[in-house]
């Protein structure tokens, strides 16, 4: 924040007409400081935050404003990256703009058809809608595919005992 007092005379700011002029100031500056920020702010994705709309205007995605501004740039970031040939790690890629783990791509090209395993996380990831219509929206068309999730099975629990588990429902065991 600047100071506009710093760049006067000292002898000026014992008036108080002067304190008063300089402290109207202080706060045009500031507010005008903050306001090109936030400005600056809407030309990046990660920041952007009244500006996603235009940022989903130019590539050419719904505005939907009910949805976080978190779920939103996510969406924008994978319609960035989804410019190219699909491949595997064009679909790692995109994919990796909405789940925060590790993903493979397994393909079947007899079958006309990839699986998105989910390696990294485990359950359902919450953006998982999202990256449906990502997905539906870059790959070929006579191209089908299916997600894989990874859950907790039985034998990964032998080192927790039954005490251990109790506060937790299966739902939450099979995620953990």
């Amino acid at each position: 924040m600047s100071d506009i007092t710093n760049y006067v005379p000292s002898f000026l700011l014992q008036s108080k007409i002067f304190q008063t002029i300089y402290n109207a100031e202080n706060t045009e500056l500031n507010n005008t400081e903050n306001s090109s920020q936030d400005v600056l702010d809407q030309c990046f994705i990660d920041t952007a935050t009244w500006g996603l709309e235009f940022w989903e205007k130019f590539l050419g995605l719904p505005v939907d404003k009910t949805k976080t501004d978190v779920s939103r740039r996510e969406k924008i970031k994978a319609k960035l990256r989804g410019c190219g040939t699909v491949t595997k790690e064009f679909l790692k890629n995109v994919a990796n703009a909405f789940v925060n783990g590790e993903i493979d791509i397994i393909e079947y090209p007899g079958e006309y058809k990839f699986v998105i395993k989910f390696v990294g996380t485990k359950g359902v990831p919450q953006n998982i809608g999202n990256l449906t219509e990502i997905i539906e929206e870059i790959k070929p068309a006579h191209l089908n595919y299916e997600y894989q999730y990874t859950y907790n099975v039985w034998s990964f629990l032998t080192s927790k005992v039954w005490n251990d588990l109790t506060p937790y429902t299966w739902d939450q065991i099979r995620t953990i």
